[in-house]
């Protein structure tokens, strides 16, 4: 596996020990941003960067201009849509 493969497939990115999930990957590459307390911080990485990034374990290793990045992939955990108002289901018996 790729890490642009990777990033196709998650909505959460772990760069540098930070949780950033306002991150968008394109033709022009990856652009990450998340807030470190009161610090925006800001990572892009060209598709050459991306595509040269080495695996390790389950992190990546990508160079950047300011250096050397550990990201990892994840899945944030959502809420569903679903209502635990059984009154609406078909299926409940009701309560008489």
């Amino acid at each position: 596996m790729t890490l642009l493969a990777a990033l196709q497939s998650c909505d959460m990115l772990l760069i540098d020990d930070l949780h950033c999930f306002d991150f968008h990957l394109d033709d022009d590459g990856l652009m990450a941003e998340c807030m470190d307390g009161r610090q925006l911080r800001r990572w892009q990485f060209n598709p050459q960067q991306v595509a040269a990034a080495q695996r390790e374990g389950d992190q990546w290793r990508i160079d950047g201009v300011q250096g050397q990045h550990r990201l990892a992939c994840m899945s944030a955990l959502r809420a569903t849509d679903e209502d635990d108002d059984d009154e609406d289901d078909p299926q409940t018996p009701a309560h008489g």
